[in-house]
């Protein structure tokens, strides 16, 4: 990367620093953090058997004492020396302290022009790095050239088995200085060899009258083909985003590399893209959207022994969360503390946790947050946990309802950008003054629910007085809740149960990865990541009784037939990188998630030893009766004889959000970090039954 060796916080970062390491109040180490040659990895002096980490897994730099670890450890140190990097997998923050104020700065503005340099690269480039990093872990003996045995090191390295024939084919191919080794443009050719695309190449011939570019109205009948809207404007826009020659740009021309690069943006994607922005009417009442909500927010790891953090209330709002759970304990020092009660967890302030929320409730959507209180707390605290509420959020709080007016109907999450609304008990009667209580049964946990456990509790009114909105009650039937709950009040009931049932809030942990939170991640993924997603109209509307397990009760049926080519893929990670040898042997899952009569699975045959670019070219069909709630999830795993597969990647988004035609997937981790470069390459077609 040339740009690298021009600025000037890069060139220093590749000179590496001794910076500290701050674990907690007594662990405080120094350790050597050094950027790499590639510009895009970071070494960390480590025991860790994986001392580096990629730029592109970096999801934020906080700068001084924000984290929690700086702020109950980092105190001792200038805030101007102290910065954490976060991270968009589970992998721990990275708390560091530099040795002066510049070196600090130096740091965060490098890691800052790193983290927009990935942004903006294209998955060419992408490929490109990995191949080279490849390369120079290939060429064990420093000498910039890579022998016939580096090579074949290299392609095992790239997840690739090819016979030896085939690899002497490719490099004497690319030897046209007869030295058996490949040097400079030599490497440069034999890396172009391995990124050719013959199925995009052949996409391309299809409809290029010449052979060696698309004229306009060629692409627009490629577009056509890909069921793109506003053809004509979007026609101009890939001209002009990747036409790379100028005079390809000027005779508008399209060119074959031009082409493949379209293909593999954004605009290439299988989602779409429109849909990365709030595009969804917000003005209706609350009760009419999906609300992404986390269940256990306070959790780090397990349920029974792990972490309490506010650190997980961050990552559960950086990823679009809207409802958050308070789990509140009685604390010493009249602090109220938050915890998985009766467990081995460990305890964190509700103050902390108020103060966390109000930094970060709105940094990735302006959409309300709901604070979902499971109050265990007596009297005193109550009032406290009130008094912190109120004065640490401020503004934010709804203290009241809107206007003055308690309307027939909840507000519109448009009404409530920026606000925050407490969900709880309410005393029954509205006129209780500060001095009443009204005793309460507190609702535990599924678990504890199981053993008919119930602890009487007295409410404060000054408690009950900031829930406006969201008044929890016990969750006993539909027909209940279709007959007489009120716009302000909400049930909960179990996972088991809400798989069954279509609800606003399903509360998820968020801190455990997985199929439920895959699901959950792609259904959210739309309407701008906002964290709220408008209910289809039949859901809406009090006059239809939808019901999840008999769809085709619903008169308006718009069933659809998903048909799926599962083409190519490209650049897939290894699953057991301490084995060299080990190449995967990919296979494709393809998943739909809905009603239950939508629910289905199907697969591709394995690739044997291909994780580079193994091809299928097999289609999978699926019937969807009802495509507004139906999920697509793709999964590649690698096939096992002895056990269960391995998990490579995966990647799911909502029916409504999937784009026709030929479509690179962009495929994700097991935490949803991004395995880029690996990409699925799919032809989607959608027909109305």
């Amino acid at each position: 990367m040339d740009w690298l060796q021009d600025d000037e916080d890069v060139k220093f970062m590749l000179k590496g620093s001794k910076l500290k390491k701050v674990k907690s109040g007594t662990w405080k180490k120094n350790r050597q953090l050094k950027l790499q040659e590639d510009g895009l990895s970071i070494w960390c002096e480590s025991r860790n058997k994986a001392p580096t980490f990629s730029v592109m897994d970096i999801r934020d730099i906080q700068e001084g004492h924000r984290s929690e670890v700086m702020k109950k450890h980092g105190s001792s140190f200038s805030e101007k020396r102290c910065f954490t990097i976060m991270f968009t997998s589970s992998r721990t923050n990275l708390d560091l302290v530099a040795e002066s104020e510049e070196e600090g700065r130096r740091w965060v503005q490098g890691l800052k022009k790193l983290i927009s340099r990935v942004e903006t690269m294209s998955q060419r480039e992408k490929i490109e790095h990995l191949i080279h990093q490849h390369l120079e872990k290939a060429d064990k003996n420093n000498d910039n050239k890579i022998s016939f045995k580096e090579v074949k090191n290299l392609l095992k390295m790239i997840n690739l088995k090819v016979e030896d024939d085939y690899v002497n084919f490719l490099f004497q191919q690319c030897d046209k200085s007869r030295t058996n080794t490949l040097e400079e443009h030599e490497i440069e050719e034999f890396c172009n060899l391995l990124m050719q695309r013959p199925e995009l190449e052949e996409i391309f011939q299809h409809f290029s009258g010449h052979g060696q570019w698309l004229t306009v109205g060629e692409l627009e009948n490629f577009l056509k083909e890909q069921n793109e809207v506003s053809i004509a404007e979007t026609c101009l826009s890939i001209m002009q985003k990747y036409g790379f020659h100028d005079n390809a740009k000027q005779n508008q021309l399209l060119t074959q590399d031009g082409f493949m690069m379209y293909l593999l943006s954004p605009d290439g994607d299988v989602f779409n893209l429109d849909h990365d922005k709030v595009y969804q009417d917000m003005t209706q009442p609350l009760s009419h959207y999906f609300i992404s909500t986390s269940h256990n927010t306070y959790l780090m790891e397990d349920q029974l022994g792990g972490p309490s953090s506010t650190e997980a209330y961050i990552r559960a709002l950086l990823r679009g969360c809207r409802c958050v759970e308070l789990d509140c304990w009685e604390g010493p020092n009249e602090e109220p503390i938050i915890y998985h009660g009766y467990t081995f967890t460990s305890k964190i302030l509700f103050k902390d946790v108020i103060r966390t929320i109000r930094d970060y409730a709105f940094t990735v959507s302006l959409y309300p947050v709901i604070l979902s209180l499971e109050n265990h707390c007596g009297v005193e605290q109550q009032t406290v946990m009130a008094r912190h509420l109120k004065e640490i959020l401020g503004e934010m709080l709804i203290t009241a309802p809107l206007d003055g007016k308690v309307l027939s109907e909840l507000p519109s999450p448009e009404r409530l950008k920026r606000k925050i609304l407490i969900k709880g008990k309410k005393l029954q009667n509205a006129g209780s003054t500060p001095e009443q209580l009204e005793e309460i049964a507190d609702e535990y946990d599924e678990e504890n629910v199981k053993n008919d456990k119930k602890s009487k509790k007295k409410l404060t009114s000054e408690l009950s007085d900031l829930v406006i909105y969201c008044q929890s009650t016990h969750f006993q039937s539909l027909e209940q809740t279709w007959s007489k709950q009120a716009a302000h009040e909400t049930s909960s009931f179990s996972e088991t149960k809400a798989k069954k049932l279509i609800a606003e809030n399903v509360a998820l942990n968020f801190q455990k990865p997985g199929m439920e939170m895959d699901l959950n991640k792609g259904k959210f993924r739309q309407n701008g990541r906002s964290g709220y997603i408008l209910k289809p109209s039949f859901m809406r509307d009090t006059s239809i009784r939808f019901d999840p397990s008999w769809p085709l009760s619903r008169a308006g049926l718009d069933r659809k037939q998903l048909i799926i080519n599962i083409i190519t893929a490209q650049q897939l990670p290894k699953v057991n990188k301490d084995k060299k040898n080990s190449i995967v042997d990919p296979l494709v899952r393809v998943e739909v998630y809905g009603v239950p009569e939508d629910n289905s699975t199907q697969k591709t045959r394995h690739i044997e030893n291909n994780g580079f670019n193994p091809v299928w070219n097999e289609v999978l069909q699926f019937t969807i009766i009802v495509p507004e709630l139906a999920l697509i999830r793709f999964v590649v795993e690698d096939y096992d004889t002895a056990s269960s597969n391995d998990f490579i990647g995966q990647f799911t988004l909502p029916f409504t959000s999937m784009k026709e035609g030929y479509r690179h997937i962009h495929l994700l981790s097991k935490d949803s970090a991004s395995l880029s470069p690996a990409t699925l390459f799919v032809r989607i077609r959608i027909k109305s039954l």
